[in-house]
């Protein structure tokens, strides 16, 4: 992952973009009735499918590997957890966007965790 200011910014953004944009199709399509675990898996492909989609787009822009894995894995989370939620009580569109870009930002803040400690640490002026 590219530590460079716009690549890092880029990054959350698109986490950012997806988790809200999964986050409230997941709201608008599962309903209070259905099966928490139905609605859980529904909203987690429809999240995969959101990320899949956007990442395109925001792959051109922000580097494609980069941005591909943060935004299918924020966009299947922010779907999981606000599909679950709608399954089991009333959620409004605002909250749901809300939790699914706060799902976004903690997927990319796993994925960077991940990342660090698979690398190790490394001396940055060495690199260039």
């Amino acid at each position: 992952m590219d530590s460079r200011l716009y690549f890092v910014l880029g990054d959350l953004f698109s986490n950012v973009a997806v988790g809200l944009v999964a986050g409230v199709l997941a709201a608008l399509v599962v309903g209070e009735d259905w099966n928490m675990y139905l609605a859980m898996i529904l909203a987690m492909v429809l999240g995969m499918i959101v990320g899949t989609v956007l990442w395109l787009p925001l792959g051109a822009l922000f580097g494609a590997m980069e941005v591909m894995l943060p935004t299918m894995f924020g966009g299947m989370i922010s779907g999981m957890v606000v599909g679950m939620w709608v399954a089991m009580s009333p959620v409004s569109v605002k909250a749901a966007a809300l939790v699914g870009m706060a799902c976004g930002l903690l997927a990319i803040v796993i994925v960077w965790i991940i990342n660090s400690s698979l690398r190790g640490i490394r001396d940055l002026h060495r690199e260039r």
